[in-house]
């Protein structure tokens, strides 16, 4: 592993791609330190502090909630427009086609799109942000200049959210992990010491020996998050495929034995940042509906607000996403179909299975037996911290399993992408 990290530095375009990466994180954490005007900081800390909602957005975006920097929103719009784009590809044929049939032509366009639909997605999420916090009073309108105070300040954070995208398309070109993945990655990271703090001034174990058995168990789902994590995220099915022996001139090609790897968790960190980002929005909207003077509208604020604080609720809705999404994204990524016709195509057959439409099916078979698993173990890592607070009361693990299962899952996919440029740099 060391022998590996040495040589990817060693060699002069990967270790210019790696410090490309980190110069733009490094760009992304001083944009997320400066602040929109107005901002009351005594307000924004207790608000932040008492409002599980903001919380959980805060930690989201990467930290660029704790101070209302101008990149507010992170890159939660994108990941939105990216959750309605493959939504549609399921009702739109010609979206489906361009995504998965026309190489990646078809999926730069795809992508195009979703920026595009990231724009409104930002200006109406900038709004709702804006003046739900002008009603808490942690922001402050510039008196006589409201509606430009507010036009003024939805464009920044929009461009803010951009900026953001941006960079993670520059990191994405690198090769070297996602570039989307990583933002939030790096947000996380930069909480983490803060947090760690918090908790240990909050129950100090030199004060208080009896706190000691609770951070053993912190640390004991940390180390089984990560085992699990890096099993599950590693595990495949080997399906073997044969190849016949064509005859073309005087050459003689096929004629080999191969397989086609299905991974356990087909879609990687994708459902977990779906579901948080669906499930934060009827807090969102309950929070922006609480001032308003009506008893209907309140008591629906109410509701909304209350899903999110109660626990238990919270947890089977945050299961239920995860292993939904784990589904969706699978199958929007992988087409057995598709798979089935490409082999027949090459002279490709699955040993026992006759090509075309049993292959698919055996295919279909095979991957929704796998994903089973896949998406029950990324639900259960994703709400183990809830339990683990409910059972022990240290709330600093509430987000801990979902913000580790992110970290992990996206340091297994950076490495692999590095490893492969090392296994190409090595076969030159």
């Amino acid at each position: 592993m060391f022998e590996k990290v040495i040589l990817a530095f060693k060699l002069p375009d990967l270790r210019r791609k790696i410090f490309f990466v980190l110069a733009i994180l490094v760009v992304f954490r001083l944009v997320a330190a400066i602040p929109v005007p107005g901002v009351e900081p005594g307000r924004l800390a207790s608000f932040l502090a008492g409002n599980q909602f903001f919380g959980l957005l805060n930690i989201f975006s990467g930290g660029v909630l704790e101070n209302l920097s101008i990149v507010m929103l992170g890159v939660g719009p994108y990941i939105t427009a990216s959750i309605i784009m493959q939504l549609l590809t399921m009702i739109f044929p010609r979206l489906k086609e361009m995504y998965q049939e026309e190489g990646e032509a078809g999926r730069a366009k795809f992508n195009q799109y979703s920026r595009f639909l990231t724009v409104p997605l930002a200006l109406l999420q900038a709004y709702g942000l804006l003046v739900i916090l002008v009603r808490q009073q942690i922001l402050v309108p510039t008196a006589g200049q409201e509606v430009f105070w507010y036009v003024t300040n939805m464009v920044t954070v929009t461009a803010g959210t951009i900026f953001l995208m941006w960079l993670g398309e520059l990191i994405t070109e690198k090769n070297i992990g996602n570039g989307v993945s990583l933002l939030i990655f790096a947000g996380i990271i930069s909480r983490l010491p803060v947090d760690l703090r918090q908790a240990f001034l909050a129950r100090n174990p030199f004060e208080d020996p009896s706190v000691i058995p609770l951070y053993l168990a912190f640390t004991a789902v940390s180390i089984a998050v990560i085992s699990g994590v890096v099993i599950i995220t590693e595990g495949q099915r080997n399906i073997p495929v044969s190849y016949a022996k064509r005859v073309r001139g005087n050459r003689v090609f096929g004629g080999v034995e191969t397989h086609l790897p299905l991974r356990v968790n087909q879609a990687g960190v994708i459902p977990i940042i779906f579901a948080i980002s669906i499930i934060l929005f009827p807090g969102l909207i309950g929070n922006f509906l609480a001032t308003v003077p009506n008893d209907i509208v309140q008591r629906a604020s109410a509701f909304l607000i209350g899903l999110l604080n109660n626990q238990w609720l919270y947890g089977v809705l945050y299961f239920l996403l995860v292993f939904l999404f784990t589904y969706f994204y699978t199958a929007v990524t992988f087409d057995p179909n598709a798979i089935a016709t490409n082999i027949q195509k090459q002279g490709g057959f699955i040993l026992g299975m006759r090509p075309g439409r049993p292959t698919s099916e055996f295919l279909q078979r095979i991957l929704n037996r796998i994903t089973l698993f896949g998406g029950l173990f990324l639900g259960a890592i994703a709400i183990l911290p809830l339990a683990v607070q409910a059972g022990f009361g240290l709330s600093a693990l509430t987000v801990g399993g979902t913000s580790l299962l992110i970290v992990v899952s996206v340091v297994l996919e950076t490495l692999k992408q590095i490893n492969a440029q090392l296994v190409m740099h090595e076969y030159e």
